[in-house]
């Protein structure tokens, strides 16, 4: 079961967390579904990023429910819901293949149609295992304290997926990434197509026979048929479908953008018809800076020459304007519009519209610091787990003081058994003689001195002997009464 639940749990883990940090590239998948199945007019537009998060969030805690051990039959129950939901779609995406894969792990991780029903099929199996095993999963955490692990992951994933809208993915997976050369990996798709070899089908006097192009021969043969096959593999980055075209003149302007050796800023805006056109103000002023600083500037978009000029016109834009594929700008920044910075080809800026930066901030500092993916996942482990900890160790508390009490609650009802065995004891010895009446009544003051009755106790002696018994027991914690001993019988 160790194995079958932290599979589970770690799978849940990552996938979940993948969509936290990139919800706009889970929307984008959700689209490409609703295109492939013809339900884009019937989803409202801000469906899909709420099924993006929703979905991240889902995932996220149903990794932490069975990793800390919290309503275990509950969690996987909900896998097994959630399985039987996407096992049967990912088989239908494998054979008919209307999406080029499931988008699970996001950018983070592809995996082919095939792969990734291969992994649900999985995960399915193991989710049923786990249900007709809970028992067998340990708790983390004690019951008792389980609702804070669960409120402050919630509301962790709800945070964390808002702050990566708001902002930027905080690791981004994607060719564009902080740091990267797209001029090279540009280049490096154009020459990475894989190695073709063609070859041709020839007939002469009946006899078939193949050559290849070097070895073509002369007019005496007839051509039958030609066959290319691939002999090496396509490596390509993603970058290699980037295509820039001045939006007026139709000229290609990629070659020359990437391979500016200065400052080029890019803004990107998808479909300007949706784009922030709150920004305009900050927009107009970063593209005043470029013009004083001698930086190029140039406005990618998939909207047509309608939405340019509405743009124009709405904004006072003078930038130029270019066209690229809506796929290739989505995939460049998740923001419409966001700001790319190129220098000598390399990404050393991106921002959000919601985090546009200042012509003043440029000039200081035009620059972006580069992090590594390592010091991200850190910092974002620190954030999740920090807090964390401070309920375990409250949860460790807890259950160090119910052992404490528990210890004292059995300690008190053995400490009550064992006076109860002297009282008792003295209710038969009280029926004999004086001398033995006192001696009784001196043990158990000798005894209640040192350890305090939980109960009161009270000594029955005949009413002669009330007054021996009283000044004997005067500073004692036992009380006295007359009792009518004498009809009492023996024992």
């Amino acid at each position: 079961m160790f194995i079958v639940r932290f599979v589970l749990a770690l799978t849940y883990l990552f996938s979940g967390v993948v969509k936290l940090i990139d919800p706009r590239g889970t929307q984008y998948k959700i689209e490409d579904y609703a295109a492939a199945f013809g339900m884009t007019n019937l989803m409202p537009e801000w469906l899909p990023l709420v099924l993006a998060c929703v979905l991240g969030v889902i995932e996220f805690l149903i990794g932490i429910y069975l990793f800390f051990g919290i309503r275990r039959r509950l969690a996987t129950s909900v896998s097994i819901c959630f399985l039987l939901i996407m096992t049967p779609l990912t088989f239908y995406l494998a054979l008919k293949s209307p999406v080029s894969d499931c988008g699970c792990f996001g950018d983070a991780l592809v995996l082919s149609n095939w792969q990734t029903f291969a992994k649900n099929v999985v995960l399915l199996i193991l989710s049923i295992i786990a249900l007709r095993y809970y028992k067998l999963m340990p708790h983390f955490i004690t019951k008792k304290n389980q609702w804070m692990v669960a409120l402050y992951s919630f509301v962790f994933a709800v945070l964390f997926a808002s702050y990566n809208l708001w902002r930027l993915p905080v690791i981004d997976f994607r060719p564009y990434h902080l740091g990267a050369d797209v001029r090279k990996a540009w280049f490096d798709d154009q020459q990475n197509f894989g190695q073709f070899v063609t070859t041709f089908i020839l007939e002469r006097d009946g006899v078939q026979k193949e050559f290849a192009l070097e070895d073509y021969p002369d007019s005496t043969w007839t051509f039958v048929d030609s066959r290319t096959v691939q002999v090496e593999p396509t490596k390509l980055t993603g970058v290699g479908e980037l295509f820039i075209q001045d939006a007026e003149s139709g000229e290609d302007l990629t070659n020359p953008i990437l391979c500016n050796e200065g400052y080029t800023f890019l803004l990107v805006a998808p479909y300007l018809e949706k784009a922030d056109d709150g920004v305009m103000g900050d927009l107009l002023a970063l593209y005043d800076y470029s013009q004083e600083a001698g930086y190029d500037f140039y406005c990618l978009t998939s909207s047509g020459k309608e939405a340019i000029a509405n743009w124009k016109e709405t904004t006072g834009a003078e930038y130029p304007f270019c066209h690229a594929d809506a796929v290739v700008l989505k995939t460049m920044i998740r923001s419409n519009p966001g700001l790319m910075l190129l220098h000598d080809g390399k990404v050393v800026g991106k921002w959000p519209s919601t985090d546009l930066p200042t012509p003043e901030e440029l000039k200081k500092q035009p620059e972006q610091k580069v992090s590594s993916k390592r010091d991200t996942i850190f910092r974002i482990l620190s954030w999740y787990i920090l807090p964390l900890l401070l309920f375990l160790f409250i949860d460790a508390i807890s259950v160090a003081l119910n052992k404490r009490k528990q210890k004292r609650n059995v300690n008190q009802i053995k400490t009550t058994k064992q006076m109860r065995k002297k009282i008792v004891a003295g209710n038969w010895k009280m029926n004999k003689t004086l001398q033995e009446g006192v001696a009784l009544a001196t043990e158990l003051k000798d005894i209640l001195a040192a350890e305090k009755p939980n109960c009161e106790v009270i000594i029955g002696t005949p009413f002669i002997h009330l007054a021996t018994l009283s000044e004997l027991l005067k500073d004692s914690v036992i009380a006295v009464s007359a009792e009518n001993c004498a009809n009492k019988e023996s024992g």
